[in-house]
């Protein structure tokens, strides 16, 4: 089950959250960026099989950054990751074509649920 995940999010103390579940059940976490920008270029290095992507960051946001790396991979496993209130935008990175989203403050169960829904 060693799935390979890139964890992006522009807060340094939320990847580390991200990875700790992550880690803890068995994922491997790749790589980390810190905007969107990064995130396009850690992906064509990387080729994970997941990306975690924060919906609001500096450079390019997720859905602009999420839009770039499915031109790159029609097939990429995206799940956003939104603060409470930004339903609008996750409609829009869903139908951009995120796989899924979670919340934050995360829920370990939760954002296990998705990975494993994500990447079957």
């Amino acid at each position: 089950m060693s799935n390979r995940i890139l964890v992006v999010d522009d807060a340094a103390f939320m990847r580390m959250m991200i990875k700790e579940i992550l880690t803890k059940n068995g994922y491997v976490v790749v790589g980390e960026a810190s905007d969107g920008a990064q995130a396009v270029e850690r992906y064509k290095e990387l080729k994970p099989d997941l990306v975690t992507m924060d919906i609001t960051m500096p450079e390019m946001d997720g859905i602009q950054a999420l839009k770039e790396i499915r031109k790159i991979d029609g097939t990429a496993k995206i799940i956003m990751c939104s603060a409470m209130g930004q339903q609008a935008m996750v409609i829009d990175a869903i139908q951009a074509g995120a796989r899924d989203f979670i919340v934050k403050p995360f829920q370990a169960d939760r954002v296990i649920e998705a990975i494993r829904k994500t990447v079957g």
